[in-house]
């Protein structure tokens, strides 16, 4: 038996893998991009909710550049988000050198609002 065979019908190449001939599949070729924070998050949620999502994306090649675009959007959500509860909470450089603490606490607490926004509007959308 040959080690390689081609289907014309299909065009596609076998490869004899003990007694079965497997289909000779390569995914396309795809950039690597850098995947952040918000990009993994998204992609924990795909793999455990969004299964036929996650697995079309692969498929195609798109998951890693579909990812970095998520972290992209994701973060500059968050920076957005923050500048404008800061300016609405009116915390200031002035506040940080005045009472460091209660800056610290307010700005903590702005980025955890922020997070659930950008988490439930991007991350788990």
């Amino acid at each position: 038996m040959d080690k390689y065979i081609y289907d014309n019908k299909y065009g596609l190449w076998y490869e004899l893998q003990g007694d079965y001939y497997i289909p000779c599949l390569i995914l396309p070729a795809e950039k690597e991009q850098p995947i952040g924070l918000w990009g993994q998050r998204h992609l924990r949620y795909l793999k455990e909710y969004r299964r036929n999502t996650y697995t079309t994306l692969l498929i195609s090649g798109k998951l890693n550049t579909y990812l970095a675009d998520i972290d992209k959007q994701a973060q500059e959500r968050m920076e957005r988000l923050t500048a404008q509860m800061k300016r609405a909470q009116g915390i200031t450089e002035q506040l940080k050198a005045e009472n460091a603490l209660e800056w610290v606490q307010r700005i903590n607490n702005i980025q955890a609002c922020a997070k659930e926004i950008v988490e439930k509007e991007i991350i788990f959308a």
